[in-house]
């Protein structure tokens, strides 16, 4: 007898914690389903979702690294989140069709917001997100952070974070809002206007913030580390690493070691997953086990 499912998909998708996360929650709230994960490649997309199409047991999936924006044309109808982000991290059956939509973008903010004493906006005299990465996870955090002010994109390429940049910033933003791997290993804090500002405000109720997040694959076991220099940033920058395998990557070390406000990846992970949880589930997650849940993912 089969039962109802949701999945992860993703290329790869044997480090993905979501099986974990789901069935911790199914098991606490008594549904009687299971979520499982799913190795799709990207020629295969089209395949899979022409067979999840049929299957009345599927509930929907959660998208990976590299699908996030391809599985965009697979679908019927998208959301208003898929709209401000310009990619789906979740894919699932209403009405006959396949809706696209996307939890990333509220657990990005959940993240941002779970570190003690994270600026609001109004707070500060200005505040500076830096990006990096380029794929469906950066475009989220571009659409979450709009709130803060002033990003800059930084990737392989800069092709591909000026286009960021004018997206999420505005046109013609990106000569100075974009940058290279390169562009993070140099002297930039010295010359930045300001930089006064961050030493003679510092301990005030307003000050310049920095927040630098990674939402590109590097840091993962496995891969390259992310190439920054952080002896250039202000002690009390705010490090966001969205890979959460391993869990602390040399960046979050490097700035734990500094003294910085450090986010890891498992955070923005429960937060998206409770989000596409109860669109699968029609049942909210049971957050107050949130601390058992984490116990249990860095086992």
């Amino acid at each position: 007898m089969t039962k109802p499912y949701a999945e992860v998909i993703g290329d790869p998708i044997a480090h993905s914690k979501s099986p974990l996360i789901h069935n911790f929650w199914l098991g606490k709230l008594g549904i009687d389903a299971e979520y499982r994960a799913c190795h799709v490649r990207p020629e295969e997309l089209a395949d899979y979702f022409a067979v999840r199409r049929k299957d009345p047991d599927w509930r929907g999936c959660n998208v990976t690294i590299p699908h996030k924006e391809s599985v965009l044309e697979f679908a019927d109808e998208q959301d208003s989140s898929v709209e401000e982000v310009g990619a789906a991290n979740c894919i699932a059956p209403r009405d006959g069709k396949l809706l696209a939509f996307n939890t990333d973008i509220d657990g990005i903010r959940e993240a941002l917001f779970s570190v003690p004493a994270v600026p609001l906006p109004e707070n500060y005299v200005a505040t500076e997100v830096e990006i990096i990465g380029s794929g469906g996870a950066a475009r989220a955090a571009g659409a979450a952070c709009r709130i803060f002010g002033d990003m800059t994109f930084y990737n392989r390429t800069i092709e591909k974070a000026r286009k960021l940049a004018d997206e999420f910033m505005f046109p013609g933003a990106a000569d100075g809002s974009a940058g290279t791997l390169n562009d993070l290993q140099k002297k930039r804090f010295e010359y930045d206007p300001h930089f006064p500002a961050v030493k003679e405000n510092r301990g005030n109720d307003q000050h310049y913030c920095y927040i630098l997040i990674n939402s590109s694959s590097m840091g993962m076991k496995g891969l390259p580390d992310v190439p920054v220099n952080l002896d250039w940033y202000p002690e009390d920058t705010i490090v966001f690493d969205m890979v959460y395998a391993p869990l602390e990557t040399r960046l979050l070390k490097e700035a734990r070691d500094r003294g910085m406000r450090t986010i890891d990846g498992l955070v923005m992970l429960i937060g998206q997953a409770a989000a596409a949880s109860e669109r699968f589930f029609a049942q909210p997650a049971p957050r107050e086990c949130d601390a058992e849940l984490r116990e249990l993912l860095t086992r």
